[in-house]
């Protein structure tokens, strides 16, 4: 009986309050809500956990016992809701956690684990590293970063998506963002009409600005085009890539621009509703994009927008499993055909973009998509953001043209001698010295067998050590597998165990052939990208940099 997970024990007092502040008042209290209402309520289970966590430190069974009931949610299901986020606790522990990120960049500035403190995959800080994440549970809850200010941008010139952040205007202040042409691309919008927006999206040939690089307008008409009433749009800004830090950027120092770009999509896929989810780890940006939606009713008009918050998990950025996150249920990806636009959030069509991807449309409609697609390359057009860490020297965020080399971006960050130089993060893979003059386009980087991804670009100078890199990028994935498939989560499994054997001198003669193939089938069968792409990383360091040759 211990599996059914029963959770019989009641909740505290402060759970019960913290719960009910986000669930609403219980039965007891008004006599009108029904079981059928409560399990409608259903999407509201993870921020009734974080709310009881962030009260007093962690989800007891009380709680969890708690808001099970009150969302008619089989207990067993809860559980498994909770256990699979791994920021909420289900043992007790203190009030007050640090958790401590020992990811690629941050290793590379000598991160340390204090006592007491809890080791942590990427926090998303890499340019401020070596970070920390600050949880303090009580009446008054609080998160903090660590360290607690951005850098400035070393970036002077050129700057588009980065425009308003280079002139500092206010990210609190809506009158500021007004005055810096905030809403005019919305205005604009309005002036065209849905299908009129859509097509300027598609001329500009605007691609995702994730690892699919799928086009915008595309998913954009598919969504339009359904003939249900109900429709949304998603922000995914549960950016989780070890040593992406771009959304992050973006949400905490020009918040309006989010807003302003979401409600746009809204506009020309006919969504009534937006959700902007939003990674766990990113305190400053729940608080601006919040303060953000709260201030621009007026000028979204009757476009509804609604702040969601993760609680851990990588693989929640994969989009359908964050519409399972959304819906109160664990975080794993869905079989796919259907695609979102057909059956998406709640099983309505949806259009998902990231960060990026959405301050780029503010671009197109300020320029026209004829004059966006100006910049940049036939196949890759516009700007790109890049998020640089590791052995430079003004580690930050850059803007260039699609089209730039990675030598440029290198200089532009104050590189000095390179090793090695990982694109797209854990998931992407690393070039050596001499693919510096590779241009950074989807065209170019795909004939190199690369990828851009989430924008990472992780420097290796001479003395840093490559095979710890593989170990951790082993690690991470066979931690972040959501176990639903077993290409991904027995492959994660057995490619850190070579990958051990290897650096241990313990292989096998045929241990890099088994890597190889471990790939193959990851690659081939897995559900969703982080199986896919959990070996290319290693995959290019043996092929690349001829690691454990």
């Amino acid at each position: 009986m211990a599996d059914l997970k029963l959770l019989d024990a009641p909740p505290s007092d402060e759970e019960r309050v913290a719960i009910d502040a986000v669930l609403g008042a219980p039965p007891e209290a008004n006599g009108h809500r029904t079981a059928r209402a409560d399990r409608a309520s259903r999407h509201l289970l993870l921020p009734a956990l974080r709310a009881a966590q962030r009260r007093v430190g962690w989800v007891s069974e009380g709680a969890l016992g708690y808001a099970s009931r009150r969302l008619s949610v089989p207990p067993a299901e809860a559980y498994g809701v909770a256990s699979f986020y791994a920021l909420l606790a289900l043992e007790e522990r203190p009030a007050d956690v640090t958790h401590a990120c020992t990811d690629l960049s941050c290793a590379l500035k000598g991160a340390t684990v204090g006592p007491g403190e809890q080791p942590s995959p990427c926090l998303g800080l890499c340019e401020r590293a070596p970070a920390k994440y600050r949880t303090v549970a009580g009446e008054t809850p609080f998160e903090e970063q660590i360290p607690a200010e951005s850098a400035p941008l070393s970036q002077r010139d050129g700057l588009r998506l980065l425009r308003r952040i280079g002139d500092n205007v206010d990210p609190t202040s809506l009158d500021a963002y007004i005055a810096a042409g905030g809403f005019e691309a919305l205005a604009r919008a309005r002036e065209l009409g849905p299908d009129a927006v859509i097509a300027e999206v598609t001329e500009s040939k605007l691609l995702g600005r994730g690892g699919a690089a799928f086009p915008t307008g595309t998913k954009w008409r598919a969504v339009r085009d359904q003939t249900v009433e109900t429709r949304y749009v998603v922000c995914n800004a549960d950016e989780s890539e070890p040593g992406t830090f771009k959304d992050r950027v973006l949400m905490e120092r020009d918040p309006f621009a989010l807003v302003e770009a979401l409600t746009i999509a809204g506009f020309a896929t006919g969504a009534q509703k937006g959700f902007i989810y939003i990674r766990a780890e990113y305190p400053l940006a729940h608080e601006r994009v919040q303060h953000a939606i709260d201030a621009t009713a007026a000028e979204r008009g009757g476009f509804e927008l609604e702040l969601r918050i993760g609680a851990g998990a990588y693989v929640c950025g994969e989009e359908t499993a964050l519409f399972q996150s959304i819906e109160g249920k664990r975080g794993e990806p869905r079989n796919k055909p259907p695609f979102p636009v057909e059956v998406g959030l709640h099983g309505k069509p949806t259009a998902v973009n990231n960060v990026e991807t959405l301050f780029n449309v503010l671009e197109v409609l300020r320029l026209g998509g004829a004059e966006y697609a100006e910049t940049g390359t036939e196949g890759s057009a516009g700007t790109r953001l890049f998020c640089l860490s590791g052995c430079v020297e003004r580690p930050g965020l850059y803007e260039l043209p699609f089209g730039a080399t990675l030598r440029e971006l290198l200089d532009l960050a104050g590189a000095g001698t390179i090793k090695a130089v990982l694109l797209g993060g854990a998931a992407g893979a690393f070039v050596g010295p001499d693919q510096l003059d590779l241009k950074l386009t989807h065209e170019d980087t795909r004939a190199a067998g690369v990828t851009l991804g989430s924008g990472v670009v992780i420097v290796y100078d001479d003395e840093a050590e490559l095979v710890p890199a593989l170990l951790r990028i082993a690690e991470f994935f066979r931690d972040e597998s959501c176990g639903q498939c077993v290409p991904c989560r027995v492959g994660t499994v057995r490619q850190e165990e070579a990958l051990k054997r290897l650096a241990a001198g313990h292989a096998h003669d045929d241990e890099l052939q088994t890597l190889g193939e471990l790939a193959q089938v990851m690659r081939d069968a897995s559900i969703c990208g982080l199986g896919q792409t959990a070996a290319s990383a290693v995959e290019s360091a043996i092929a690349n940099l001829k690691v454990f040759a």
